[in-house]
This record gives structure tokens, C-alpha cells and sequence, in this order.
């Protein structure tokens, strides 16, 4: 199966290199640094399941190079959405699949927008990895899970087949047939974990041990939930008591996504985490008002170093 990866970072990076072990013809679409460095030396996976190193991988910063595939993967921040889908239409047959394994409620409306509904899936991902230098991947922590489906729930025969070429690179996939729910479910946890523990550049398990902290991050959670009904996704409010107990299991020195930009100077998914909560809370007349303070408090950083 052809298979080509937007954004060859910590998620793009390690799932792709995974496939590309297991035989699937990848491509990657990158720039910068690590592009050079792949073009060079291949790409180099250390992981907690095992290390993958592919002395050679097939890297372009041009996709119209590549020609039409059976499904791209688009793995670049949300903030690059758009760009992302324009760099996909050279890659496009009429049955080729996309799936966004961005951050995030939105995407796949955006790639609707710009690639229409056939080609788009729903896609969501469990996995703490970054680049570490050029060329290389790090990954830590205990998962690395992919859920997708199709957005009209369909047990489709591409998503099928993706999902058989996902198990045979052993990644650990599920075929979803209500992705929207499954993109909530993780949004509703994504965005008070990414948006605490930036704001206070500390580890969550700082935040949820201090009184003050841990109130701002169950009623931002609480916040998602509520925008979350308020569009129709079959969460209860009751779910906030588990919701607390997986903050309260995670390993006390982990932080975030986010919080790794904010330390390091690098553009925020801001806009699409918290402030997607207060704009989707605006749409239904929800109150917001943790999440817009976290959104006050952050977007003046939400360029990167630069602004």
C-alpha cells in the first residue's frame, strides 16, 4: 500500500516508521533540519517498543513528486491544516483516504472544506513522542494507540485494509464507527492537561496535587464537557469523577505537548485546544471562563519565540 505522511515529527515519525518496517511503501513530506537529516541518514525510532531504524526512507519537501496513494496521513500541528490539505491534492485518487491524527475537534471539518467528504477520515492518537534531533524520533511512555474510522461510521474496505496494514507493523489500531465521539473523548482530557500544565509550566503531577490548580483543572474539564453536550456528543457530566481519577494515574513528572512548546519557544496549538473550547462554547451559549483564561494567559506565546 502506498502511504504518504505529512509532517514526519513525534507522531508522524514514529507511525510511519512502523509501517515502513513492516514493509508499506511510505513517503514522508517534510522540511527543515530533519528533512535534510532524513534525506541523509534515514530515520531513526527509539521507543519503548523497541527501537526502528531505517537507514533509508523515501522523504520529498515537494509531494507532487510522488503522484496519487492509497492514504495520507497528516501529522503536522493544527495550525498547518490548511497548508496541509493543499499539499495533499497532487497525492489524490478517487479512493485515496486521508486521516488527520492532529490535536483537536476541528480538522476534520477543515479538510472537508478544502478536500471534500469522500476522502476524509477521523483519526486520534494516544502517544508521547518528539523529535529528539533531526533524523531521530523519541518515544516514552506506555502508549502509542491509533483509532480511525470514517466519518459516516462506515466499516469501509480502505479502512479495513489500512487497519490490517496497521496491525501488521504491530501499532496498536482500532476502527472506529463513531469517530466524532472518540475525537471528544480525548479532546475533553487533551485540553485541561495541555492547557494546566503550559499555563504553569509545571508537570501535571504539581497540578493536581496543589488545591488551587487542581480546582482550575476539573472545572476546565468540566467547561469541555458541557461544550461537549452542548453539541450533541453523548458525554455525561457524571464522567468528570474518571475523568479526575486518569489525571490522578498518570505518572506525576508527565507534561504536555504544549507545555514542551511553551518551554521551548515553539508555536502553540492553542487556538485549537483551549481556544476551541471557548469558540465552540460561544456557538451554543456555554460559559467558558477557565478556558478563556488559560487562552488570555497563553496566546501572547502562542507564535513561538518569534511571535
Amino acid at each position: 500500500m502506498k502511504i504518504v505522511v505529512v509532517g514526519a515529527g513525534g507522531v508522524g515519525g514514529y507511525f510511519g516508521a512502523r509501517l515502513a518496517l513492516s514493509g508499506e511503501d511510505v513517503t514522508f513530506v517534510q522540511r527543515g533540519r530533519h528533512f535534510k537529516a532524513m534525506q541523509k541518514n534515514g530515520l531513526r525510532v527509539e521507543s519503548t517498543y523497541g527501537d526502528v531504524v531505517l537507514d533509508t526512507v523515501k522523504v520529498t519537501d515537494n509531494p507532487s513528486d510522488i503522484g496519487p496513494v492509497d492514504f495520507v496521513l497528516i501529522a503536522v500541528k493544527s495550525g498547518e491544516t490548511e497548508e496541509a490539505a493543499e499539499l495533499c491534492r497532487p497525492l489524490l485518487s478517487q479512493k485515496t483516504g486521508v486521516i488527520t491524527l492532529q490535536n483537536g475537534v476541528e480538522n476534520e471539518t477543515r479538510l472537508t472544506d478544502k478536500l471534500g467528504h469522500a476522502h476524509v477520515l477521523g483519526g486520534v492518537v494516544y502517544i508521547l513522542s518528539l523529535i529528539a534531533s533531526p533524523g531521530v524520533i523519541r518515544h516514552s511512555g506506555d502508549a502509542a494507540r491509533l483509532v480511525f474510522g470514517e466519518l459516516d461510521g462506515s466499516r469501509s474496505d480502505r479502512a479495513q485494509v489500512f487497519l490490517e496494514s496497521c496491525r501488521n507493523a504491530s501499532i496498536d489500531a482500532h476502527l472506529s464507527e463513531d469517530i466524532g465521539l472518540e475525537l471528544w473523548k480525548k479532546f475533553i482530557f487533551l485540553c485541561p492537561h495541555n492547557g494546566m500544565t503550559a499555563l504553569t509550566r509545571c508537570s501535571i503531577g504539581l497540578v493536581r496535587e496543589d488545591l488551587n490548580c487542581r480546582k482550575l483543572l476539573q472545572g476546565a474539564a468540566e467547561e469541555v464537557i458541557a461544550v461537549a453536550a452542548a453539541h450533541n456528543i453523548p458525554i455525561s457530566t457524571d464522567e468528570i469523577g474518571s475523568l479526575m481519577n486518569r489525571f490522578d494515574g498518570l505518572p506525576p513528572e508527565m507534561t504536555s505537548s504544549m507545555h514542551y512548546d511553551v518551554i521551548n519557544g515553539k508555536p502553540l496549538e492553542l487556538d485549537w485546544l483551549s481556544g476551541a473550547v471557548v469558540r465552540l462554547g460561544h456557538e451554543r451559549s456555554v460559559a467558558t471562563p477557565i478556558n478563556e483564561f488559560i487562552y488570555a494567559a497563553l496566546k501572547l506565546l502562542r507564535g513561538g519565540a518569534n511571535g
